[in-house]
């Protein structure tokens, strides 16, 4: 007996490679939103019947850009009277709170889903086991973690939100043959071809937000925007670091401020006339607190404080100092270092770490070469 009013619990039933084959496509649609659903992940649902001639789609979902309706209305709504009977293939647990609309949990019972096969756990305490539950007592078969770690790697940044009070940090660097940065004083140097460049904006607009440091900002003033075609309008939020309130009110992240949000890190202490010049282009503030012992901006309370606001991902991007501040609070969740052919000299700026020494602090997990550049990327060793 499936559906609502279902008496009994039915036994939970082993993946299958159909399971398997069915999650991998629910996996893959779920990229198609990542960085677009706001404070909620980008999760896929995808309805599948069998009446005798083998298994079909029939509803798929994906969570809607801003993050509402979630993925298992879409499906369900494409599905029909075709879920009657069917199994949900759903990238996360699904949610179990009530909000403006009822529990994705309780859509799937309502509509006479008969199984529900499910990949990553939901840290939100507001589900957790909880949506797993609500398709148990209405009678529905589940299967749970089916390609757990594969559907995490998405949305990763939200299970760190949840999981560890603050965004996850992904820390980008390109690195010279002889592992430097740039040149100090020397504005931008271009390391990287035009491909790894493509790259590193499609990371950008993964990304709810870009980090840098004041240094950088002034530096280089950079854009920090998704340069990719058709894609500006995935250009993530921008933060500075900036105890000092240093960044001039002519920088380009300053005057394009009102096109893209730009926050600025900052004291109380700042310079008021400054802030207040700032704020006619638009910028915004995060007050935040001095760390006791470098003076600096002191970042588990910073990345606290936005994840508060729902921020799930940031991507730093700044100077040696800036990752060098990252990789010592032991705050760099994933890293990619991009390293290309040419040689700055003695002159250049020491990166903070260079691939001989994140393979020994981190996981390498992909490697590519893009031309003369060399693509690596690292994960946090598990504890």
């Amino acid at each position: 007996m499936t559906g609502q009013g279902a008496s009994t619990t039915i036994p939970e039933r082993p993946a299958t490679d159909a399971d398997r084959r069915f999650m991998a496509a629910a996996i893959r649609y779920a990229q198609r939103h990542v960085g677009r659903t706001a404070t909620n992940p980008s999760v896929a649902t995808l309805i599948v019947r069998d009446d005798g001639t083998g298994p079909r789609i029939v509803g798929r979902g994906v969570t809607a850009i801003g993050g509402r309706p979630h993925a298992e209305t879409g499906a369900l709504a494409e599905a029909g009277e075709l879920a009657r009977g069917a199994t949900a293939y759903v990238t996360l647990e699904p949610c179990a709170h009530h909000g403006r609309t009822p529990p994705c949990a309780e859509a799937l019972v309502t509509a006479g889903i008969a199984r529900v096969v499910s990949a990553a756990a939901d840290p939100d305490p507001r589900v957790d086991g909880r949506g797993h539950a609500i398709l148990r007592a209405g009678g529905l078969s589940v299967t749970p973690r089916v390609m757990a770690a594969e559907a995490a790697a998405p949305i990763s940044g939200y299970l760190t939100r949840h999981g560890a009070g603050r965004p996850e940090i992904l820390l980008k660097m390109a690195l010279s043959r002889d592992g430097r940065i740039g040149i100090r004083g020397g504005g931008q140097v271009k390391i990287t071809g035009a491909v790894a460049d493509a790259q590193t904006h499609l990371v950008r607009a993964r990304h709810d937000t870009i980090l840098i440091g004041a240094g950088t900002a002034q530096e280089d003033d950079p854009r920090l925007d998704c340069r990719l075609p058709g894609m500006a309008d995935r250009s993530p939020n921008r933060i500075v670091l900036d105890p000092r309130l240093r960044t001039p009110p002519d920088l380009t992240i300053a005057r394009t401020a009102a096109e893209t949000p730009t926050l600025i890190a900052t004291l109380a202490s700042a310079d008021p006339e400054r802030r207040a010049a700032l704020a006619r282009q638009g910028v915004q503030f995060i007050a935040c607190e001095a760390d006791p012992e470098t003076g600096r901006i002191a970042l588990p309370e910073l990345l606290e404080d936005l994840a508060a606001t729902g921020v799930a991902s940031v991507l730093v991007e700044g100077g040696a100092e800036t990752g060098a501040s990252f990789l010592d609070s032991d705050l760099v969740d994933r890293l990619i270092l991009v390293q290309g052919p040419v040689e700055i000299g003695e002159e250049g700026v020491r990166a903070p770490i260079d691939v001989a020494t994140a393979r020994c602090r981190f996981r390498l997990v992909r490697e590519y070469r893009f031309g003369d550049d060399h693509w690596y990327e690292f994960e946090r060793r598990a504890a």
